[in-house]
């Protein structure tokens, strides 16, 4: 899954849970919003009929006052009347006061069909058997008629008092007993309507209880639940990366082997822990003698089973206080902890590459990978974790040097050795610093009319104190310091410049042939490089070539290294197949369209006149060469009768001793002046004249 789908579905899955999460407070947050509303009515309900009963009940009391008040003013004295004919007023008016606030409250209308309702307050008011209403207004009235009897008895009214007869005076009883026993009704239908009321917003409040714990539920189960299990399932993934990122850190991802960061972390600790216990521990590298080939002859695919197999091999192999790493490549290494004396270590090491070296089926197919490997000792052949795994890799390097399938020790001789190469290094480092490095030229020729179509550029380095170093000398320590690249352009920029003084000069020497390796085609900016030599040289691309070896191409889109070469050669830069006849998967590359010519090794040319098979491969070689337009060139011809052989089979091109050593540039300039074609000279002849 790419990271944009990723990127969005993590996206999607957090926007999800935030919207559940919102909605989850917003519903709950509503729940409790309606609970809280429907308490405040309840209690607002509540104070509502609370009030109401209050009146009631001092309707009752007043009622009551007032007949009492009434009787008591007409059986007392005349000095004792005033006070009480005042209470009877003060008591009538409030009566009368509280009656008014009562329907209002009560909402009460006389004309409603309610007041048929036995059930309802209005019955009480306004139907029979209370006719509540009626006696209160008539109450009130007769308390007010009272009133004005006594106060105009008493003249405490002035002219304006009561007009009537004695006899109407006296306060009606049965008024005041039914005004008290209609405010009784009244009282118990209020208290019933409360109590209904209450009982009904109390359900209703019980049910919004029971539907927010529902809600409650319902949210933790269908929001809250998958929330959380996708928050959690998110976790488990987040600590399942970041313990995968944690293997992988120290782990190769291949093979299962530990890799170079983790020896890096850990060999110093391993040290410690040998010298603390006064051991001996041993590192055992291995490196895959036939690797290349794998790869090249059988893919990748077979290369990468090898290396499993291998890593396996090399677990079942060693003990668990063991440690098996994959350095990179086919590199692998061996740390044995408490290895014992010389022959313990002997033993496994022979025991692990026996194992290693066993067939292995790919497909059908039986590999021998074949396998060397070098071994370095704590303290005997170093002290420290660095320089003992470059000790047992020089030790691997003489396994090889000997013919592969076997293991060596590190000794003395390789002490020597490394210490030269590392004092070579050192020289090499400065020799590019100072630009050192030489360049000699060789012509290719032509056998048939001896003219020059070609000349090869090699390296040369002439040490102050050593002299002369041979290419075979350096050339390994340079590609194995990965310095290289550097050398590369040193004798790139050399030729080209030497080349283009040629040019200028008029000095006929067909194409200048630079050898270039995959580390220099690799660097980015190489392209960039060798266009801007060109033009700052002055040499045309079209009089430049560079050879390339088999592997370079087989290692192509990988590393866009083929890419660059198209587009050099798209610019007019030759291209040339170096070796040719010594790599694997070569056919499938002789391309017209991506080579211009190619090189036969010098291998298939030495003696060709008495070997019959090179002399086959060569012809071969010619034959495809010319059916393709391929140009041809051989090299390392040495002999006479190596050239009459080329020349008998149809390689008209050679390269080598036979026709020149490699020389210095101010040789090769007066060789190539030398063999130039000479100009006609116009003779003119004097005659008499007639």
């Amino acid at each position: 899954m790419s990271q944009e789908p990723v990127q969005t579905i993590s996206g999607r899955l957090i926007l999800l849970i935030k919207a559940g999460y919102w909605l989850a407070l917003l519903i709950i947050a509503a729940m409790v919003m309606a609970s809280f509303i429907l308490l405040q009515q309840m209690m607002a309900a509540q104070r509502h009929g609370d009030a109401l009963l209050d009146v009631v009940s001092t309707q009752k009391a007043l009622s009551q006052r007032i007949v009492f008040l009434a009787n008591a003013a007409g059986s007392a004295s005349r000095d004792q009347q005033p006070a009480l004919v005042t209470a009877l007023k003060q008591a009538t008016a409030e009566f009368e006061r509280n009656y008014d606030l009562l329907l209002e409250r009560v909402v009460a209308d006389p004309a409603s069909p309610a007041r048929f309702d036995p059930k309802s307050v209005e019955s009480v008011l306004f139907a029979k058997p209370f006719h509540l209403d009626y006696f209160s207004v008539g109450l009130i009235a007769n308390g007010e008629r009272l009133v004005s009897a006594f106060e105009s008895q008493l003249g405490m009214a002035g002219n304006g008092g009561y007009k009537g007869g004695t006899e109407r005076v006296n306060l009606d009883a049965s008024i005041a007993n039914a005004t008290l026993s209609g405010y009784a009704a009244l009282r118990q239908r209020i208290s019933t309507h409360a109590d209904a009321r209450s009982e009904k917003l109390l359900n209703l409040h019980r049910t919004l209880f029971y539907a927010t714990i529902g809600v409650i539920v319902l949210v933790a189960l269908f929001i809250f639940r998958p929330m959380s299990n996708a928050i959690l399932r998110k976790t488990h993934e987040l600590i399942d990366a970041r313990n995968s990122m944690a293997f992988i850190a120290v782990h190769d991802g291949l093979t299962g082997l530990h890799n170079r960061t983790f020896l890096t972390d850990h060999f110093d600790t391993l040290i410690k822990g040998a010298q603390r216990r006064r051991e001996r521990l041993a590192a055992i590298q291995f490196d895959l003698d036939r690797f290349k080939q794998i790869n090249d002859t059988l893919g990748h695919a077979a290369g990468d089973y090898v290396l499993v197999v291998t890593a396996q091999r090399m677990r079942d192999s060693c003990r668990a206080s063991d440690l098996s790493v994959r350095l990179g490549g086919d590199e692998f290494v061996m740390i044995l902890n408490g290895a014992g004396g010389t022959e313990d270590i002997n033993m496994v090491a022979r025991r692990v590459l026996t194992q290693i070296n066993e067939p292995i089926v790919f497909r059908g197919t039986t590999i021998l990978p074949g396998a060397s490997a070098g071994v370095a000792v704590y303290p005997l052949d170093a002290d420290n974790a660095q320089d003992l795994l470059v000790h047992a890799d020089l030790a691997l390097y003489s396994a090889k040097k000997q013919g592969g399938g076997s293991f060596s020790f590190f000794s003395e001789e390789l002490r020597r050795e490394l210490d030269y190469r590392k004092q070579l290094e050192h020289d090499i480092r400065i020799a590019i610093s100072q630009k050192e490095f030489q360049v000699y030229f060789q012509p290719q020729v032509s056998l048939s009319n001896g003219t020059i179509g070609g000349i090869e550029a090699l390296i040369r380095w002439k040490h102050a104190e050593r002299g002369m170093i041979a290419p075979g000398e350096f050339i390994p320590v340079a590609e194995k310091c990965g310095l290289m690249a550097e050398i590369g352009r040193i004798v790139i920029a050399k030729a080209i410049t030497e080349a283009a003084e040629w040019n200028r000069a008029g000095i006929a020497f067909g194409r200048l042939a630079v050898n270039v390796s995959g580390t220099e085609l690799r660097e980015p900016d190489f392209d960039a490089f060798l266009f801007d030599t060109l033009e700052k040289a002055g040499l045309p691309p079209e009089k430049l070539s560079l050879e390339i070896v088999e592997s370079v191409i087989l290692d192509d889109e990988k590393t866009g290294i083929a890419a660059k070469l198209r587009h050099i050669r798209a610019a007019g830069v030759h291209l040339e197949l170096d070796d040719f006849g010594t790599g694997y998967a070569s056919l499938s590359h002789v391309n017209p369209n991506e080579i211009d010519r190619l090189k036969i090794d010098r291998r298939f040319v030495q003696n060709i006149n008495e070997n019959g098979d090179n002399s086959k491969i060569v012809r071969a070689i010619t034959e495809l060469a010319r059916g393709l337009g391929i140009s041809i060139v051989a090299e390392g011809a040495e002999t006479e009768a190596e050239l009459d052989s080329l020349m008998a089979i149809g390689c008209d091109q050679v390269q080598g001793y036979s026709i020149a050593f490699p020389m210095p540039q101010d040789k090769a300039r007066e060789w190539l002046a030398a063999r130039a074609p000479k100009k006609a000279r116009l003779t003119l002849l004097q005659g008499s004249v007639a």
